[in-house]
């Protein structure tokens, strides 16, 4: 209920236009702290991947399935394979923003963290607050290098659709279609890397979150 709540009130606060640090402000005031922002975010981003992944597979998909088409059914299975990486472009671009925002509001947190280091007076709590800050720092580093590396490793799978999307446009005739197989071994690897990636990166912010919780 609270992820739920968190959503449609960034949702309602985006709409209006509201700066960044007045939506904290309105967040804070209804318990909705930085920390649970960017638990949303996280959580929001592995399920970006977890579509992108799905996509960029039926994309491959759709792209074998032409290798063993004649000519009567390379229209529509080209539709399809069209259909599939339009899908792909959009997904990936979704996940680049998904992640860019996890790091605005990761960025915010550790900010607004050390600056609240210097209001301690009890010097044993700060040095506490200092290791745990530090701590947090290192493993959301290590997630946020993960998402990257999955959105990078999209980008050239993409490529890759995309150029033979275009090539097949202008040559749609099995003797065309035959002529890619190499590049569809080509791709299968590139999404079995990337899959594997996907679900490392998803692994890691499970863990990340889960530390959060703690």
């Amino acid at each position: 209920m609270k992820k739920l709540f968190i959503g449609v009130l960034l949702l309602s606060l985006t709409a209006c236009g509201t700066t960044q640090n007045i939506k904290y402000s309105v967040l804070e005031k209804a318990g909705i702290h930085k920390r649970d922002i960017l638990v949303d975010r996280i959580e929001k981003t592995s399920e970006a991947q977890e579509e992108t992944k799905e996509d960029f597979k039926t994309a491959y998909d759709r792209l074998s399935e032409l290798v063993d088409v004649d000519d009567a059914g390379l229209e529509s299975k080209y539709k399809q394979l069209q259909k599939a990486v339009d899908v792909s472009e959009t997904r990936s671009n979704q996940l680049k923003s998904r992640i860019s925002s996890v790091d605005s509001v990761a960025q915010d947190l550790f900010a607004e963290w050390r600056q609240e280091l210097e209001q301690y007076t009890n010097v044993g709590l700060r040095r506490k607050s200092e290791n745990n800050l530090k701590m947090t720092e290192q493993r959301y580093n290590t997630i946020y290098r993960q998402m990257e590396n999955s959105y990078a490793r999209a980008l050239p799978v993409l490529k890759v659709l995309q150029d033979n999307t275009l090539y097949l446009k202008h040559n749609l005739n099995a003797r065309a279609v035959k002529g890619i197989s190499n590049e569809v071994l080509s791709v299968e690897d590139k999404v079995s890397q990337l899959i594997l990636q996907m679900e490392k990166s998803i692994s890691e912010s499970k863990q990340f979150i889960d530390s959060m919780g703690n």
